[in-house]
């Protein structure tokens, strides 16, 4: 073609230029992409927060405390004594029995359990308990005892009596504890008690004849009392 060196279409050699130099940007742009492709990272789905109600928490029961004395003052001492005569007693595993015996004992009186409290009752303080549970039906009464919490629980003394072809133990533990526990007459209306919670320390003290030979042989109630 004969162009006139005046007329040469430069505009045209411009666009040419431009034209190369885009598909030389396009073909390295498309090359980074040949051959195996990156896995593609899978997004964790945010987590949306949970909804905050507002509202008083539940109140946390108070966790028992259990105050043992050590082996080095006197009730340790004889506590030692009984262990070395009663197979598998400890004192940490007496007190715990002690804590489920008094949730039975309690309610069993209140709703005139006769058999339980024979199962942890001395034949003394059963024929008590029962004489009062007899009264109490008697008078039309009805009795509502409910125990919230046991805060704390302390063996504070234990002896051995001193016969030894005998070997009879004795152990107080006093016990604390938070109870609503009122007697109603015929009418629902309180004879005694009150209906709240209320704080209650206690005497209790268990009894047994020590030695795996002996029939029946178990820790029992055998006297009760205010601290």
């Amino acid at each position: 073609m004969d162009f006139l060196f005046g007329h040469f279409p430069l505009d045209l050699v411009f666009l040419g230029l431009v034209a190369v130099f885009l598909v030389l940007r396009l073909r390295g742009i498309l090359g980074k992409r040949v051959g195996a492709e990156p896995a593609a990272r899978t997004m964790q789905p945010t987590s949306t927060p949970a909804p905050v109600i507002e509202g008083k928490p539940e109140p946390v029961a108070p966790a028992t405390t259990y105050d043992i004395p050590t082996p080095d003052t006197r009730v340790g001492q004889m506590l030692s004594a009984i262990a070395a005569r009663q197979q598998g007693f400890t004192p940490d595993g007496f007190i715990r029995q002690v804590e489920d015996a008094f949730r039975q004992i309690v309610q069993a009186y209140a709703v005139g359990d006769i058999e339980t409290l024979r199962q942890h009752l001395t034949e003394s303080t059963f024929t008590a308990f029962e004489a009062a549970i007899v009264s109490r039906q008697q008078a039309h009464e009805t009795m509502r005892s409910e125990i919230r919490d046991i805060t704390d629980m302390a063996i504070i003394d234990a002896e051995l009596s001193p016969d030894v072809s005998v070997p009879y133990a004795r152990i107080e533990v006093r016990i604390v504890s938070d109870q609503v526990s009122v007697t109603l007459d015929q009418n629902g209306q309180p004879v005694s008690g009150v209906d709240a919670v209320t704080e209650f320390s206690d005497l209790w003290t268990f009894e047994r004849i020590l030695g795996a030979a002996t029939p029946g042989a178990q820790w029992r109630l055998g006297a009760s009392r205010s601290a």
